[in-house]
């Protein structure tokens, strides 16, 4: 019987997690450390990858993302070690796609052509606006003068690069935000993940919100403005949101990230790390320790992995209704047909919130920024 990974492919997730600095608006799992022993680090996750591959056997690796944390941070031989790792356990496919999280710094660009070397062929950078102010606010380390010599270097040295940036800012216009997203679809190779700022507890804007004192955040109408006008401007200039905060041209869409929404099973190496694991026909949700020094203590002495859970049939249809719904091409509805209430769906359905095409069911335009809602409305109690 073919596993649901076969077809939706198999990734390896690897997670740095530190930082230069931790920005005001982030809830990762990221750390400020004075000095990492990279050497230690990089025989870890290798470590951690080769323990792994024992467990899956021998599967088509379709894709590895170093995520943080600041990826970019890492020396270019420890990412080789890493993916050397990593090939030494999984076939690689032919047109594996394997990105690396940047910042666009020019003490980390200048770690780009190493990284090409080893066999990075994406790079994702953090430009996160197109604003010094803003910068500033946002607590990042870099100016636009930065991110434009940086996103010159990475295009120079790989063939797909893609950028983010987080709108619905503080004092954020729509004219501002206009003018900041035609720049940035100027600048753009291929693919742009853009952001809506939000609040997540347990950052440093979160506690300036419970103060009152984080001033000029939009109300929810200018939010859905905002919304309406990124749609608006990426599709007119090509980039079709084929997910609800990633825009691509056509065959430039993060392979990483479609395994993820539309259910394919990957590992979670290093501090944090997720994973979704099909294996001996169950699949498992994997968590690994997340304050890195704990982790490191854990892969050296045999697994990071702090949590191995069975998901139930519908545990695994949960996740596919909500991971699926944020792609514009939707998904199977074999795969959640045991979690839809169906007189709810028929009402989002005559009510031009989702669509149904076949097999297929899809959040609309109109659907898409209400997510929660229609998942709360389409699974059952």
């Amino acid at each position: 019987m073919t596993e649901l990974w076969q077809d939706r492919g198999f990734g390896l997730y690897v997670h740095w997690p530190f930082c230069a600095a931790k920005c005001p608006y982030c809830d990762f799992n990221s750390h400020v450390r004075a000095s990492v022993d990279q050497a230690k680090w990089a025989d870890a996750l290798a470590s951690e990858i080769r323990r792994t591959g024992v467990e899956t056997g021998p599967r088509v690796l379709s894709s590895i993302f170093f995520g943080g944390g600041t990826p970019s941070l890492m020396e270019p031989s420890t990412v080789e070690t890493v993916l050397s790792a990593a090939r030494d356990v999984w076939p690689f496919a032919n047109d594996i796609e394997i990105t690396l999280e940047a910042n666009p710094t020019s003490v980390e660009a200048h770690r780009f052509e190493g990284y090409a070397k080893h066999g990075v062929n994406r790079v994702s950078l953090g430009v996160q606006a197109l604003n010094n102010a803003d910068l500033r606010n946002l607590g990042r380390l870099h100016d636009v003068e930065d991110a434009q010599i940086a996103f010159s270097i990475a295009r120079e040295i790989f063939d797909r690069v893609s950028f983010d940036l987080i709108y619905a800012r503080q004092n954020q216009s729509l004219d501002d935000w206009h003018t900041e997203l035609s720049t940035a679809l100027d600048m753009a190779v291929d693919h742009l993940s853009l952001y809506q700022l939000t609040i997540e507890e347990g950052t440093a804007f979160w506690d300036r919100a419970q103060r009152g004192s984080l001033k000029g955040l939009p109300t929810d109408d200018l939010g859905a403005d905002l919304y309406d006008l990124t749609q608006e401007l990426c599709e007119n200039a090509g980039y079709t949101a084929y997910e609800v905060s990633n825009h691509a041209r056509e065959g430039a869409k993060s392979k990483h990230n479609l395994l993820y929404w539309r259910g394919g099973d990957y590992a979670g190496i290093g501090p944090g790390a997720h994973g979704r694991l099909t294996l001996n026909g169950q699949r498992q949700a994997t968590e690994c320790w997340k304050q890195p020094e704990a982790w490191l203590n854990a892969a050296s002495n045999g697994s990071g992995i702090k949590e191995t859970t069975s998901l139930s049939c519908l545990d695994v249809a949960d996740e596919r209704l909500i991971m699926g719904l944020r792609l514009k091409e939707g998904l199977d509805i074999d795969d959640v047909s045991s979690l839809i209430d169906w007189p709810r769906f028929n009402t989002l359905l005559d009510g031009s919130m989702i669509w149904k095409n076949g097999s297929r069911i899809g959040a609309t335009d109109q659907g898409r920024p209400l997510l929660n809602y229609l998942i709360s409305q389409l699974a059952k109690s």
